[in-house]
C-alpha cells in the first residue's frame, strides 16, 4: 500500500510529517493493505493566519482494488488531531464497505444458516 501525503502552502511538508502519516494509516488500516493500492492524504489549513482556529483539515482517500475510492475528511484544531480522526473514519468506512462485499453469508438463504433440529421419533 502506497501512502501519498500532499499539502498546500501553509502546511510545512516534512520527512517527519509523512512518517507520521504513514504510520497512522498504517496503524488504522493496515490489515487491508493487500485490497488497498494507494492512499492519498491531503492535509490543509483553510484559515492559516489564525492560531487556533480548529480548521485543519485532513482528506483521505483509499484506492481500494476493483471498487470506488473511499473517501473521509475531518476538521480538528491541530492536524495531528485531524490526521487521527480522519483515520479512525477511514478504518470504519473501509470495514464497512468491504465488509459487505466480503460477506460469506451474504447470498445464502437464512434456511441454510440454521442447523436442522434432530428429529426425536414419535411414540404412539
Amino acid at each position: 500500500m502506497q501512502i501519498q501525503v500532499n499539502t498546500n502552502k501553509s502546511i510545512d511538508h516534512t520527512s517527519a510529517l509523512d512518517e507520521h502519516v504513514a504510520e497512522v494509516v498504517n496503524a488504522a488500516i493496515g490489515r487491508f493493505g493487500e485490497q488497498i493500492s494507494r492512499v492519498e492524504v491531503h492535509l490543509s489549513d483553510d484559515n492559516a493566519q489564525k492560531s487556533a482556529d480548529g480548521d485543519n483539515r485532513c482528506m483521505m482517500e483509499a484506492r481500494v482494488n476493483g471498487y470506488q475510492p473511499v473517501v473521509v475528511t475531518d476538521h480538528a484544531q491541530t492536524l495531528h488531531q485531524a490526521i487521527n480522526r480522519a483515520a479512525d473514519k477511514l478504518k470504519r468506512a473501509l470495514d464497512s464497505a468491504l465488509g459487505k462485499l466480503h460477506d460469506n453469508k451474504k447470498n445464502i438463504p437464512v434456511a441454510d444458516l440454521v442447523e436442522p433440529e434432530a428429529v426425536e421419533p414419535t411414540r404412539d
